[in-house]
């Protein structure tokens, strides 16, 4: 009976030492998740400025302000040796009224065959100008140029004899690869949703993020992720 009692004592003693170290585990967890979130808002902010600080190369405001979302992908790898792959993480803010909501986080990817080498970083920027586009992106998985058009940004005064691609595509691209920024339709490429990392931050998924009805104002955000909205409002706000 006593080995008894001890063997229980002995579970009790190791639960009670277990709860804690679960609870670290966790908290150490969601602090790295927002760290993770808030580093591609930082990120993805610091980009769209750079671009739109480039004179008589930055993206036209009257696009701005047609756009109902924005996406940005810092930093996205290409790599090749015959097969290619790109892969990046970024950001998108949908148009609400006086601002923008807050950054879902999205994934990047894609691939190619051919006769290349080597690897390239590069920035993309996409510009969603209509109710489809934005529809794309609640899916689980969005293939750029499917369903949706896409087409390479005008830039600086190209815009006013760029009336086509502004009615025609859904989305606007630009990349911008060692400090060159270009209108460059990016198709093939998939966008993701993180919802990991979405539901970490917000416990919500990017399509509920997206959705009007459900769209956080800037003062229900966290701190972290609000500079990506705030960026965007300096540049174009209804």
């Amino acid at each position: 009976m006593r080995l008894v009692f001890q063997r229980a004592g002995l579970n009790v003693l190791c639960l009670a030492l277990l709860i804690p170290a679960v609870s670290i585990n966790a908290n150490a967890q969601k602090k790295s998740r927002m760290q993770d979130a808030a580093r591609h808002s930082r990120e993805a902010a610091e980009v769209f400025t750079e671009i739109m600080n480039i004179r008589e190369k930055s993206i036209p405001k009257e696009l701005l302000d047609k756009a109902e979302a924005i996406a940005v992908f810092p930093g996205v790898i290409r790599a090749a040796f015959v097969f290619g792959g790109r892969g990046g993480q970024g950001v998108i803010s949908r148009r609400i009224r006086g601002g923008w909501s807050a950054p879902a986080f999205f994934n990047l990817s894609g691939g190619s065959f051919g006769a290349q080498i080597g690897a390239t970083k590069t920035d993309y920027l996409f510009l969603i100008m209509n109710d489809d586009g934005v529809n794309g992106l609640l899916k689980d998985k969005f293939e750029m140029g499917g369903e949706v058009g896409v087409a390479a940004g005008p830039l600086g005064r190209e815009a006013a004899a760029s009336t086509d691609a502004m009615l025609q595509a859904g989305i606007l691209s630009y990349s911008r690869q060692k400090g060159a920024f270009i209108g460059a339709a990016l198709k093939g490429a998939a966008i993701t949703p993180d919802n990991d990392l979405n539901e970490a931050v917000y416990g919500k998924k990017a399509s509920q993020l997206l959705t009007e009805r459900a769209q956080l104002k800037l003062a229900e955000m966290p701190a972290g992720v609000r500079i990506f909205p705030r960026t965007l409002a300096r540049y174009s706000i209804k």
